[in-house]
Formats: structure tokens, C-alpha cells, sequence
């Protein structure tokens, strides 16, 4: 029998123990997490989800970005969805978020419903979560079982989002390294970067690179000459106006391999998407994603499921809130 001696059995002791801790801690997030409880959970979000998308296609963008916003600031908590108050400016308000993050009320509508036939059961974080996949699914992307059993946050800073949230600015070195703070290769950033598949932007956010580029007054020379007059057309210099937006892809509205096609053909719309092709590495998974949109697809779908797990709350933390904008008194 093999001894060891007092010190290296306590480290193993600590390492077992973390590693166990962190099976329990995602353990406690599972597939059919509200089976006895709310057997229609999923049903009811997904009915919310369809009757808003058959209404607007471009809310299946919209709730998708909403969980990646509130999962990549303070974890999957719903802190996206509070509301301001007068001491303090909600995630929801932040730069980031207002005026282009939207979808709020059909958060709303799901947790109403929920209430009434699972009163106190259901956090706004899982409808978020279910809201996301079906948003996906909708979309045409691939459907995948949802983990549940997220707790709702009682906290929600604006000041927070610098530093969680990559802004359309990054380059590829900066994008590596906030998607590995969060947990991330560079493959399953350059994955979920797929996103961007789906919805449109404001012009503010890329505006600079028709117009300014690096300070140097002259148009980004790496965008595709036709694409960025086009892009001019409709967003004059100086624009302000918070009602013109453009598309992302060449197919805003479906969950496709085009946002990875459009990449190589120097129509990625934000510095963050273009940079990809600067890092070999990079650029081989770009190019692999154009011309595999399956495999994508399967690659992005599971990277959505380890997005969700991002510092959950679970267990006693948090809470189940009554109504998803505003703590429970």
C-alpha cells in the first residue's frame, strides 16, 4: 500500500474537493429541472416565443443577444431584466443595451403566464435560457435541451457592462481574451461570434469604419468597396438617427453559416467580425464554418449550453422573482 505524506494528501484533498464542488454547482442545472413542478414551462415560453416571432422575425436576434447580454455581466441571473432605479442605472439602460437590446415584454409575457399555473416556481433566468433556444430554433438553427434551475440576481449595474461585454471594436486578441475570462477557446468564441448571423445594427456601432478608421478620416480599406457604399447609403455621415439600422448578414432572420461567408468576402459589418481573418487560427475556423454550416449549427448550439451555466445562481441564492423587472420587497 502506498502512503502519502500528510502534505500531499491534503492537496489532493483540496483538489478533489473542488472538482467535486464544481460538478455539484453545474449539477444542480439539468435538463427537466421543473418536471415535477411545472410541467408546462418550456410549452408556454415557447408559445410566447412563436407569437412574437410570426409578429416581428427580428425579436429571434433580439432574444438570443438578450441572453448572451445577461449571461456574460454578473452570469445568467436575469439581471438584464431589471429596471432602473433612482440610485442606480440598470445593466438595461447601459450604452450597450438601450436603445438596441429589445424583447423585454416577451420575457414579460411568458412569466405572467407562469405565475398564474406555477406561482413562485419559475425564474425569469430559465425563460431567458428557453426564450434564447427557441429564438434559435425559429430562426432555423438547431433545437437543444435546456439545462435549468438558474436563480434570479438582485443586482443589476450599468457600470458593470465595460469589461464584460465585448464592444463591435475588438480585435481578435482582445475578443480571445474576454471570451477565455469567461471560460471560452478561441473556437467557441469564433462559434458563438456566429450570433451575428441573425438581427441588425445601428449605425453608431460601425459608423466609424465608413467614415473615420483609426482616427485616420478615411474608410476601413479591409471592407469591400461595394458593401461599404452601400453601407454610406444608409448611414449619411453624421447620422444620428436611432431608427435606422442595417442588416448583419446578407440574412438577418435566418440562423445560417452567412455571417461566416460574408466574413470572407470582406462584408463583415463590426471591426470585431472582420478581425477574425487576421489570426490564422482564426480564419481556418471562419472559413470551416462557411463551408460546413452543419457542423456550425452543432458547434453553437452546444457552446449556447455552456453559455448558460455562466455563474449561475442556484440552490437558495437568489431568488424567484414575482415580477422579471424589479426584485421581489
Amino acid at each position: 500500500m502506498i502512503k502519502m505524506r500528510p502534505s500531499k494528501l491534503s492537496l489532493v484533498s483540496v483538489i478533489l474537493f473542488v472538482l467535486l464542488f464544481s460538478q455539484c454547482v453545474l449539477s444542480q442545472l439539468r435538463v427537466g429541472f421543473y418536471k415535477d413542478t411545472c410541467r408546462v414551462v418550456e410549452f408556454i415560453v415557447k408559445e410566447e416565443v412563436v407569437k412574437a416571432i410570426v409578429k416581428d422575425r427580428g425579436l429571434a436576434a433580439a432574444l438570443m443577444r438578450m441572453h448572451f447580454h445577461d449571461c456574460f455581466v454578473r452570469g445568467c441571473d436575469a439581471s438584464i431584466l431589471l429596471n432602473s432605479t433612482p440610485s442606480s442605472t440598470a445593466e438595461k439602460d447601459s450604452f450597450a443595451n438601450n436603445p438596441s437590446l429589445r424583447g423585454y415584454e416577451v420575457i414579460d409575457n411568458a412569466k405572467a403566464r407562469l405565475e398564474v399555473v406555477c406561482k413562485g416556481v419559475v425564474s425569469c433566468a430559465d425563460i431567458i435560457a428557453f426564450a434564447a433556444r427557441d429564438s434559435i430554433e425559429m430562426a432555423g438553427g438547431l433545437g437543444y435541451d435546456v439545462p435549468a434551475g438558474r436563480r434570479d440576481g438582485r443586482t443589476s449595474l450599468a457600470s458593470e457592462i465595460i469589461g464584460n461585454l465585448p464592444p463591435p471594436t475588438f480585435n481578435v486578441d482582445q475578443l480571445t481574451q474576454m471570451f477565455a475570462n469567461k471560460g471560452f477557446t478561441q473556437e467557441e468564441m469564433v462559434t458563438l461570434s456566429g450570433g451575428h448571423t441573425l438581427g441588425r445594427s445601428h449605425c453608431s456601432s460601425f459608423s466609424d469604419r465608413l467614415y473615420n478608421f483609426s482616427g485616420t478620416l478615411k474608410q476601413d480599406a479591409s471592407l469591400d468597396p461595394t458593401y461599404a457604399a452601400k453601407l454610406k447609403q444608409q448611414c449619411p455621415q453624421g447620422s444620428t438617427d436611432p431608427n435606422v439600422v442595417v442588416p448583419m448578414t446578407s440574412t438577418p432572420s435566418i440562423a445560417d453559416a452567412g455571417y461566416y461567408i460574408d466574413i470572407l468576402a470582406n462584408r463583415g459589418l463590426f471591426t470585431s467580425d472582420h478581425t477574425l481573418l487576421t489570426s490564422p487560427a482564426t480564419a481556418n475556423q471562419v472559413a470551416e464554418n462557411a463551408k460546413n454550416p452543419i457542423q456550425w449549427k452543432v458547434k453553437f448550439a452546444t457552446a449556447m449550453v455552456k453559455m448558460g451555466q455562466l455563474d449561475v445562481l442556484t440552490g437558495s441564492e437568489g431568488e424567484i422573482r414575482a415580477n422579471c423587472r424589479v426584485i421581489n420587497s
